[in-house]
């Protein structure tokens, strides 16, 4: 089963994107292109750096977590950023599950 992360990219210093990926160097490379793979709304901004990466779990997961995340206001996005949750800290932060209710998560 491969491993999902989230990851959120700073773009332009200013702007907060979080996607998922099995891959996530190679997703921020794509974003950094702006080639036919990289986002839409990445693609218009010069500077892009990866500020935060966390393993998630399955694919399943990896969209609940990305999907509450991208509904929060920036200000807890800069706390999730400047903080570095873990995965238990930012599920617990975002309101998905109880931890304990979640399949541990090893790195690859």
């Amino acid at each position: 089963m491969k491993q999902w992360h989230l990851y959120i990219i700073r773009c332009d210093d200013r702007y907060l994107y979080t996607g998922i990926s099995t891959d996530v160097q190679r997703r921020v490379a794509e974003h950094i292109s702006g080639n036919r793979k990289a986002a839409k709304y990445t693609k218009s901004f010069s500077s892009i750096a990866l500020v935060y990466e966390v393993l998630v779990g399955d694919r399943s997961m990896a969209a609940k977590i990305e999907y509450r995340i991208k509904k929060l206001p920036r200000r807890d996005k800069e706390l999730i950023v400047s903080d570095r949750f873990d995965r238990d800290e930012l599920i617990r932060f975002i309101g998905l599950s109880t931890p304990c209710l979640l399949p541990p998560v090893f790195p690859p």
